[in-house]
């Protein structure tokens, strides 16, 4: 049981910063691996096993085309042997752009006096869920500015109005949440309402650049937000997101905050961070940033596979702020989870006549602004196997659960035959033209890997959605 300093009349002293940037810079500035030294990193995490921050370091400062090109092989194969060749697909859904916050890199901050502010009402919620399962989409990650208005109470009620919306075949089975850090009663309220993962990003690791970017509001409070996801665990939500947006700091520094961030929930709650994320900056309304952190694909590419190496039971989510040409390589490096079809301009999955990107409407700009069905397309070609899967969170495989499955591997015995069967509903219900035959194709390539017994039963589920049943699962 957790400890609960709220019913004592005592500070909680965990509620603190975890992270000491002359700790982090000390690290990245005086670790000098030679090439042995690097091997011996990657072939610990290769054993499965999480790096501590003077290994990731190591990776950090490692030099040369030889070691680069064995960092990222490593990753290649550690992701090969944690998740296969799955992706997991979702879609963001913004459901409203107030914020009290004045962010300089974001176009919802509260001084951009240009932007169009829109909350969506029930109706309009609706239709954009709508919209969304006709593409074949089971997973959302509902969007949030923050403000007074969008209070645990007021998510929670957004969470179970997506979960009621059924369209033919079509539903939403997880529903994730990016939304401002909340107190633990607050976590808690949003918790109860059935939802995935909570993410909230710390945006910059490195206290004093943290506090040049945040101008106002209660964004502006770093060690709130730092610990943010400490408060979440104690409110019962044990599937947590952490991130951080590359281009307000150097990129070395951001990879050791997010690993620190990962150790100390380990640490503290024995499970990590169920997923990271690693946007960069991309244009926002009248954006104006020191170009000194920009983060270059080749450094983009490297820290994608440090951070599957350092956190190797962990989820890494690719965004459609990425070209596809740069999200078609970094996919090899480690990424679990992408989004598919993603549109971000408010109320715009259900409105189809305006396909134009419209900054004063938007947090950001995407680079990949292709279909999930051209996505999926792409995966098939490139044999990974697209996947809907929601069986953990629903099973209770999560938290200190899912590390259970996950550590030893076991994970894999449910991992690919639910996400077979997800992608067995989508050819049955949304799949057109040669995708179909591709992806019946990737279905049997991916049947004949699995154990005799398993491959059996899941054939048996498959003929039993052919038949037209929905939502089966292991």
């Amino acid at each position: 049981m957790r400890f609960s300093p709220e019913k004592l009349s005592i500070p909680d002293q965990r509620m603190k910063s975890f992270i000491d940037p002359d700790e982090i810079w000390d690290l990245i500035n005086n670790t000098k691996p030679d090439a042995q030294r690097v091997r011996d990193v990657i072939a610990k995490s290769l054993d499965k096993q999480r790096l501590t921050l003077e290994e990731t370091a190591v990776l950090i400062n490692a030099s040369g085309t030889d070691l680069l090109e064995e960092i990222k092989q490593g990753a290649r194969e550690l992701k090969q042997r944690v998740y296969g060749n799955r992706i997991v697909l979702f879609a963001p859904l913004y459901v409203g752009n107030r914020c009290i916050n004045n962010c300089k890199y974001c176009g919802f901050r509260a001084s951009n006096t240009e932007a169009v502010r829109k909350t969506l009402d029930d109706s309009e919620l609706i239709k954009e869920v709508e919209a969304l399962e006709d593409n074949g989409q089971k997973r959302i990650i509902l969007v949030y500015g923050e403000h007074p208005d969008y209070s645990p109470e007021y998510i929670a009620h957004n969470v179970k109005t997506v979960y009621g919306v059924k369209k033919g075949h079509g539903e939403i089975r997880r529903v994730n949440i990016n939304a401002a850090p909340l107190d633990i009663e607050g976590f808690r309220t949003v918790g109860q309402s059935g939802i995935g993962t909570y993410q909230v990003f710390q945006e910059t690791y490195h206290p004093e650049a943290y506090k040049l970017y945040h101008l106002g509001g209660k964004k502006r409070d770093y060690d709130y937000r730092l610990t943010a996801l400490d408060r979440a665990q104690e409110a019962g939500i044990d599937d947590v997101g952490i991130g951080a947006l590359f281009g307000l700091y150097d990129w070395r520094f951001e990879v050791m905050g997010l690993v620190r961030h990962a150790n100390h929930l380990e640490a503290c709650y024995n499970v990590g961070p169920h997923t990271i994320s690693f946007p960069r900056i991309k244009d926002s309304v009248s954006l104006n940033l020191d170009k000194n952190y920009e983060t270059s694909d080749e450094d983009f590419k490297k820290l994608v596979a440090i951070l599957r190496l350092a956190v190797p039971y962990t989820g890494l989510i690719l965004t459609a702020r990425e070209t596809p040409d740069v999200r078609r390589e970094v996919l090899q490096y480690g990424v679990s989870q992408i989004d598919g079809g993603t549109k971000l301009e408010l109320g715009s999955y259900s409105d189809t006549k305006n396909e134009d990107q419209d900054l004063n409407r938007e947090q950001f700009k995407i680079s990949d602004s292709r279909s999930l069905a051209e996505v999926i397309d792409e995966l098939l070609d490139s044999d990974y196997l697209p996947s809907f899967c929601t069986s953990c969170y629903r099973m209770g495989r999560t938290g200190e659960h899912f590390m259970e499955f996950s550590v030893p591997g076991f994970i894999k015995r449910f991992c690919t035959p639910n996400a077979i069967l997800t992608l067995a509903e989508y050819l049955c219900d949304y799949g057109q033209g040669e995708t179909i035959d591709k992806g019946w194709k990737v279905i049997g390539q991916n049947l004949d890997k699995l154990e005799t017994q398993v491959a059996l039963s899941t054939r048996e589920k498959i003929e039993r959605i052919k038949a037209g049943e929905r939502d089966l699962y292991f």
